[in-house]
């Protein structure tokens, strides 16, 4: 890992991960059935100043969002464990274009939006892409599950060499302990910082 002390905003991305209405919104597809937790309700707020820096320095911001795609009848396409774990999952949530599948009003809009099937944000998407075509060798990460989509997402930049920070109170999980040891399990994948370090950073960077 490199220091991030050593990165360029040129070459640095925020990337959050899962953010989005059906996540979040009371109206959305957990809100509905009320699936939700303090700690994940409060991070668009606690990111939102890191997005206004960076979009005033001209950085590039990427929301990747989680999707199930529409079958032929509009029934979405859930693997069996998502299924077993979320009943409540039904025809029209996540589904692309959709309010429950877009971006959080408090940090629209992103430059970039990658809709991805799994937990990682580089299975089977184009977000790979984007970072070589943008020339992104760096990542400043946050949103949620902390144990499902974010380190899933860290791990998988680690194995392409894109060094990343991890936001310590940027991402969430449905329960503080599973946040804690996901941190803790994470320390040789990714630097981490709390969000204001890391705005401290980008208002600071060159």
């Amino acid at each position: 890992m490199s220091d991030p002390k050593t990165w360029t905003l040129a070459q640095t991305a925020l990337l959050t991960i899962d953010l989005q209405n059906d996540f979040l919104h009371p109206e959305g597809a957990y809100g509905r059935a009320g699936q939700g937790a303090a700690a994940i309700a409060a991070l668009p707020a606690r990111i939102a100043p890191l997005v206004a820096a960076l979009r005033a320095k001209g950085g590039l911001y990427i929301s990747a969002q989680f999707t199930l795609v529409p079958g032929p009848r509009g029934e979405p396409l859930i693997s069996p464990h998502l299924k077993a774990l979320r009943p409540f999952l039904t025809r029209g949530d996540f589904a692309p274009g959709s309010f429950g599948h877009q971006l959080v009003d408090a940090l629209q809009p992103a430059d970039f939006t990658v809709e991805k099937v799994a937990y990682s944000a580089f299975y089977q998407t184009r977000l790979e892409y984007i970072l070589r075509a943008m020339g992104i060798r760096q990542l400043i990460v946050g949103g949620i599950v902390t144990n499902g989509g974010v380190a899933s997402t860290l791990r998988d930049a680690h194995l392409r060499d894109i060094d990343t920070v991890m936001l310590s109170d940027g991402c969430a999980a449905f329960r503080d302990e599973v946040h804690d040891a996901t941190l803790l399990s994470l320390g040789t994948v990714t630097n981490q910082m709390t969000c204001a370090e890391a705005l401290g950073w980008l208002e600071g960077a060159p």
